[in-house]
């Protein structure tokens, strides 16, 4: 895979989408910057982009992934890689559901995947170094390149969507204690059915990855 580092940027993600159709680039790809002015995190909002943290986004070919990965499973089974590469460096974080990166009860991250065409598209932010006061910042000393590095290492692997979830099912305990947006409405977990896909059945009504 390229890896392209930039000083900034208004979104990575955004970025990799713009020259990704306009053939400026093919898949696999990866745009790193150090600081970004416009990033994208939960339902829109803006993603607060301090110097120092990752800020991460790459395309790749739905067919160089394990042939067992959905679309609608995309999101959590990239940043389930990540964590696991991060955890086996020493970190304690978790994937909370759908896709963020947590410490204990905070946020450190999150992931965002686009689909075009047979691309798949995909953004990531994690606190290293500073974080809002509401967040946390990742538990362990590493730099970006390395981080970049080791996710794309895992991603090479082709880890089965089976394995992954068979891990993240159990993760997904930790998410029972919290609230999250459905359809604007913020809805507890707490009795929500997690599917082989990913997505949740709540209320009965089968929701997906937010992002």
């Amino acid at each position: 895979m390229v890896v392209s580092f930039v000083e900034s940027c208004p979104s990575t993600q955004e970025e990799l989408i713009f020259m990704l159709k306009n053939a400026v680039i093919t898949p696999p790809y990866a745009l790193v910057a150090s600081t970004q002015t416009n990033g994208v995190g939960s339902r829109g909002h803006s993603w607060q982009s301090d110097e120092g943290n990752l800020y991460f986004s790459f395309c790749i070919n739905e067919n160089d992934l394990a042939n067992d990965v959905e679309t609608a499973s995309a999101s959590i089974y990239f940043a389930s890689l990540m964590g696991e590469f991060l955890k086996s460096c020493g970190s304690k974080l978790w994937i909370k559901w759908p896709n963020d990166f947590y410490l204990g009860d905070k946020k450190i991250g999150g992931v965002i995947t686009t689909k075009i065409k047979s691309v798949y598209v995909c953004g990531m932010g994690i606190n290293l170094k500073k974080s809002p006061s509401f967040a946390n910042i990742l538990d362990i000393d590493i730099s970006v390149p390395n981080i970049v590095d080791g996710f794309i290492n895992y991603l090479n692997l082709k880890i089965s969507w089976k394995q992954i979830f068979s891990k993240y099912l159990i993760e997904f305990e930790k998410s029972r204690v919290f609230n999250t947006h459905i359809d604007g409405e913020l809805t507890s977990l707490r009795d929500a059915i997690l599917l082989n896909d990913g997505s949740i059945m709540i209320k009965d009504k089968k929701v997906y990855s937010l992002r």
